[in-house]
């Protein structure tokens, strides 16, 4: 599964994007795509919601999109449904990489182990703290003095996979959810082109996640300090 990335490293990488809302972390991504920023290829952009601006983004880009929200009779698609479709859908657009960026369904262990290539996620939270929802607001409940996000190998387990590279920044005294949340969003716009880059160029390399053998690469994950 994990072999693809190291035999493009001297060509475009190819990537699908999973949004389901606003989609700026993808426009980052087109923008570094358009300016030869990033060695990479946008192949296609899957929304699980008809209404989500990133479609509008991808779609200005002249990128593939393809929106899962509802089948035939109105109704919005299950899970299955989605996963089925998604599922025939990539395989067409075949990607190097699967980048989940703003993606608000939680994928069955079926789906993640049935996709031939790597599959990342973006999480506003330093992992392994604080999984799921509401991250920002569970951050200042605790007293924490650092936050940010990370981004993570995509498993069957929620947000439980290998962290790859994490950006953080302190959180101030007067930082609200909402506040935490727009400064937290900055980071993101800069870690996920970082690791993007990090991966098209072979600095981390999936293939030996979970190994234990010897490697001049750095020890993920890799720390962005931001203040």
């Amino acid at each position: 599964m994990l072999d693809s990335l190291t035999k493009v490293n001297n060509k475009l990488l190819r990537i699908a994007v999973l949004v389901s809302g606003n989609g700026s972390n993808l426009q980052v991504l087109i923008n570094a795509m358009q300016a030869g920023a990033l060695p990479i290829e946008i192949v296609g952009v899957i929304s699980n919601r008809e209404d989500a601006y990133a479609l509008t983004r991808a779609k200005d880009a002249d990128i593939p999109v393809a929106v899962l929200s509802h089948v035939a009779s109105g109704k919005r698609m299950g899970i299955k449904t989605f996963e089925t479709h998604a599922s025939t859908q990539l395989s067409a657009w075949q990607p190097d990489l699967i980048v989940l960026a703003g993606f608000m369904r939680v994928l069955s262990a079926g789906f993640i182990d049935s996709i031939p290539v790597p599959m990342i996620n973006l999480h506003p939270a330093l992992l392994p703290a604080y999984k799921g929802l509401d991250t920002h607001q569970r951050a200042i409940q605790a007293g924490e003095r650092h936050h940010g996000c990370s981004i993570h190998v995509v498993t069957a387990e929620l947000d439980a996979g290998a962290v790859l590279t994490q950006a953080l920044l302190e959180v101030y005294q007067k930082d609200t959810a909402d506040s935490l949340q727009a400064r937290v969003q900055k980071l993101e716009h800069q870690l996920l082109p970082w690791t993007i880059l990090l991966l098209a160029k072979g600095v981390i390399n999936l293939n030996n996640q979970g190994k234990e053998t010897f490697s001049m690469l750095p020890t993920l994950p890799l720390k962005l300090y931001l203040s």
